[in-house]
């Protein structure tokens, strides 16, 4: 088994290693970003994959991550781990039929509800301790999981038609146009930048420059949310005016 993720604030990143590590603690767990994940991909026969979904499809940089290494995935047997603020009725499942197309079986998907990092809106923020419960319930179904696709029964959600029409009806008819493309509407206050590079070394799209000690961004942004939750002087946007509360998975745990 091999784990790969993609995380903006941690959440699947936290997921997938412990799922991995839930079903072998030797398992090996990388970041699409790694530079050794493709060896590792080559040598793995089953894969777990783990993302954040956005407006009920796959980011970006994941899916472009699939298509463009689309001959490793043939004979590839996957599972598909979505995270989650709310719902997103096939987020496993979208990740999953693209795998498909390029010869993986998919084996399963699990959907977890984890707390929400879109740090510039308040529609999804919940209290502390809440977000703390979370997280342990997301663990109890992950290990609950685990133990299905030993015993030969993964789970299959976001998987099939129905699953399918409530991520269609339920954002992708309205918000599908979203994430299509990479996205030019990240906004940097100027006032508050202090040019620290936090920004610039986070961002997995290199979509971000220091310029006379201000930060630039380009049309490249994934809406992974890193720079935001991370700025020190919450001087980033993306979908709201202003910085509500920035989110990490370490937060709550």
């Amino acid at each position: 088994m091999l784990g790969i993720y993609f995380s903006g604030t941690g959440n699947s990143r936290y997921a997938a290693e412990l799922f991995c590590r839930e079903y072998d603690k030797k398992t090996r767990v990388l970041s699409i970003e790694d530079s050794d994940v493709l060896t590792a991909v080559n040598d793995a026969n089953l894969i777990v994959f783990a993302y954040p979904v956005q407006f009920s499809t796959v980011p970006k940089i994941m899916r472009d991550f699939v298509t463009d290494n689309k001959g490793m995935w043939r004979n590839k047997k996957v599972f598909v781990i979505a995270t989650m603020g709310l719902f997103s009725g096939d987020g496993a499942g979208m990740l999953g039929r693209l795998l498909e197309n390029y010869g993986a079986e998919v084996t399963g998907g699990l959907h977890l509800k984890m707390p929400d990092s879109i740090a510039d809106e308040k529609a999804l923020k919940r209290p502390l301790e809440k977000n703390k419960e979370l997280v342990k319930q997301a663990e109890k179904k992950i290990k609950k999981s685990v133990g299905q696709l030993k015993e030969g029964h993964p789970t299959q959600e976001g998987i099939g038609p129905l699953y399918r029409l409530v991520g269609f009806w339920g954002q992708r008819a309205y918000f599908g146009h979203k994430t299509r493309e990479y996205t030019s509407k990240l906004k940097i206050n100027n006032e508050r930048c202090v040019g620290c590079r936090k920004c610039e070394n986070l961002c997995p799209m290199n979509n971000i420059t220091i310029v006379e000690n201000k930060a630039v961004s380009g049309n490249r942004c994934t809406m992974c949310y890193r720079c935001i939750n991370k700025c020190p002087k919450e001087a980033i946007t993306l979908l709201g005016k202003n910085v509500v509360e920035q989110c990490e998975i370490e937060k709550y745990l």
